[in-house]
């Protein structure tokens, strides 16, 4: 459920996208797709996480869950640091897998789909944050809190700011990204937090 919430989040960020104007549609759909092809890393992780700390949890080994969540995370985090400095360092090329930048034409498209890479860049590491404690917690047999987390924050949180963002200040597509980050950064925390309160919450066995 928490992964339709994300889904339709960014689809419901392309279709505020589309009221900006159709340049900033087309920056949008090729940065998005450039990150989500990096967010499948995470994903597979937090599916990972979800197999071994469930087995930990089953057999009442603290450690085991410990060890499980920290491994997964910390990969994770090292991965989506790589994609992150990628996307900074070499975002005509990334670009150039979709569109070709040296075209005058591409030219608008090309400028914007660099400008939302380099926001795309800064929440890969909450993003991938995010998508791993979910499997985390899922290990946990913690769903129904976790869900409600991920659709405040980015319902309450992530499309209305970007939406005052891109229309408020003023900011256009560069403000739903904004928008974004916020979204994946608080849940990413709430969620992050909520693992470390495990034992105080009374989600693992003691």
């Amino acid at each position: 459920a928490i992964l339709v919430f994300e889904v339709v989040l960014f689809t419901g960020a392309a279709l505020v996208m589309g009221l900006i104007d159709e340049a900033s549609l087309a920056a949008h759909a090729i940065a998005i797709q450039i990150a989500s092809i990096a967010f499948m890393v995470p994903l597979g992780f937090g599916q990972a996480a979800t197999v071994r700390i469930g087995r930990a949890y089953g057999a009442g080994d603290s450690e085991g869950i410990r060890q499980a969540g920290a491994v997964a995370f910390w990969m994770v985090i090292a991965f989506m640091s790589f994609t992150a400095t990628m996307m900074v360092t070499f975002p005509q090329a990334l670009i150039g897998i979709f569109i070709d930048a040296a075209k005058p034409e591409n030219a608008v498209v090309a400028g914007l789909a660099v400008s939302f890479l380099f926001y795309a860049a800064l929440f890969q590491l909450v993003d991938g944050a995010q998508a791993v404690a979910i499997g985390m917690l899922r290990g946990l047999h913690d769903t129904k809190v976790p869900m409600i987390l991920a659709a405040f924050s980015y319902w309450a949180v992530g499309m209305p700011l970007g939406i005052w963002l891109a229309f408020g200040a003023g900011l256009k597509g560069a403000g739903i990204w904004i928008g974004l980050s916020g979204g994946l950064a608080v849940v990413a925390i709430l969620l992050l937090a909520r693992w470390q309160r495990r034992h105080i919450l009374g989600l693992e066995k003691s």
